[in-house]
């Protein structure tokens, strides 16, 4: 797994618990699939750039701090 995986997954997750989210609520509101959500917060998947937008929109943050 890359590295940079783990960190834009472990970003994710901080700003997804500063709004007190699960990952289900991040998912609707992303309009993503919730086990999606769980396999880029652990660094499992190579997330697109679309997909981190949707992420970014949702917990109305600029995708710069995601990455």
């Amino acid at each position: 797994m890359a590295e940079i995986n783990k960190k834009v997954g472990l970003n994710i997750r901080k700003f997804r618990e500063k709004k007190g989210w699960s990952q289900e609520q991040l998912a609707l509101e992303a309009d993503l699939h919730r086990a999606y959500i769980g396999q880029i917060e652990r660094g499992e998947k190579n997330i697109g750039i679309i997909n981190l937008q949707k992420i970014a929109n949702a917990l109305n943050i600029k995708i710069q701090k995601l990455l």
